[in-house]
């Protein structure tokens, strides 16, 4: 019984991680991009690796957050963790715009997001 619970919990975390995803996506086509980042917070707390990437891009560009390159590698750096290829060269483009001390400051917030299952991310 246990098992069968445990999976269908499961199917209603990931649906409700891929619906946030779905919406961030949405929102960034719409140019709404307070909502995508709302979205993609959400689905990247959860571990969605997409939504990491998506969200380093907010912050890289300062679409619906304020520019900020330490966040954009923090998040870039955690999906290429994840196995997402395409922010391993978002990581490192956005570490050409910043100092020594700022991509150590950025994966030292890395690390804390990740020990802590996402919790300390901001």
């Amino acid at each position: 019984m246990g098992f069968i619970i445990d999976a269908i919990f499961q199917l209603i975390f990931t649906a409700v991680i891929a619906s946030d995803l779905e919406a961030g996506l949405s929102a960034m086509e719409q140019k709404d991009y307070a909502t995508a980042s709302a979205k993609f917070h959400s689905a990247a707390q959860q571990g969605n690796a997409r939504a990491q990437s998506n969200l380093g891009v907010l912050y890289f560009e300062g679409q619906g957050v304020l520019q900020d390159y330490t966040r954009a590698h923090m998040w870039f750096n955690i999906a290429a963790i994840a196995g997402d290829k395409d922010s391993v060269t978002n990581r490192d483009l956005a570490a050409s715009k910043m100092t020594a001390q700022q991509i150590e400051q950025a994966q030292r917030m890395a690390r804390e997001c990740m020990s802590s299952n996402y919790a300390k991310c901001d």
